[in-house]
């Protein structure tokens, strides 16, 4: 559709970062919950970690060689941030962290056994937060997703006035359509992380809050 296109090329003109709006969100519920070693899944160019450190120290790991320089870079001579170049899979074994936090990350990985390992990650009383993206199936979705169509190109034009010449690093990840729907992770979530708050989210994401028991 000529509608679509047009919006598409608007938002490559003024790109903007749908993960980093949920940033500062995902600071605040590490930090209400007492945390104080968060591990950052998948931590790019090191956004969410800038913001966690605030507060907590933070191990990121990032599979992605040019981000993890990048973000290590960033961080270097800070004692209380640690960037490793790896997938979850590679993350330290059997240690455990007081807040795990994922943005963009989880439809990568086999949802099922990638969230029984994110449980097993927390220390008693731990938190997972993530944000994550969801296959759209049916009229629900589509209905929802309206509102982020509109805001989109609005948000863009206001956070990035001037046409962009190239992608901004932290939005060079690569990219992967999701496989799950909403009701799929929902139920997941129910069956392995019991008491997970799920919410759908504006600009095509849902969060994901879950407290380990004490």
């Amino acid at each position: 559709m000529a509608v679509v296109d047009a919006l598409h090329r608007f938002n490559q003109r003024h790109p903007w970062s749908h993960n980093d709006h949920y940033g500062p969100w995902i600071a605040r519920r590490v930090a209400e919950a007492g945390a104080r070693d968060v591990l950052d899944v998948g931590c790019g160019a090191g956004n969410l970690v800038a913001l966690l450190r605030r507060r907590v120290a933070v191990t990121g790991l990032e599979p992605d060689a040019a981000l993890a320089a990048v973000a290590a870079g960033r961080f270097e001579g800070d004692p209380a941030v640690t960037v490793v170049r790896t997938d979850f899979a590679g993350r330290e074994a059997g240690r455990r962290w007081d807040a795990v936090t994922m943005v963009a990350v989880l439809h990568h990985m086999p949802l099922v056994p990638t969230l029984r390992e994110l449980r097993g990650c927390l220390t008693p009383g731990g938190r997972l937060v993530v944000v994550g993206c969801y296959r759209q199936a049916g009229t629900a979705d589509i209905v929802a997703s309206l509102p982020a169509v509109v805001a989109n190109p609005l948000v863009g034009l206001a956070k990035h006035p001037a046409r962009a010449r190239t992608v901004p690093v932290h939005m060079t990840a690569p990219t992967a359509d999701p496989a799950e729907t909403l009701a799929e992770i929902r139920a997941a979530a129910a069956a392995e992380l019991p008491g997970a708050r799920i919410r759908r989210r504006l600009f095509w994401r849902y969060s994901l809050v879950y407290d380990a028991p004490a």
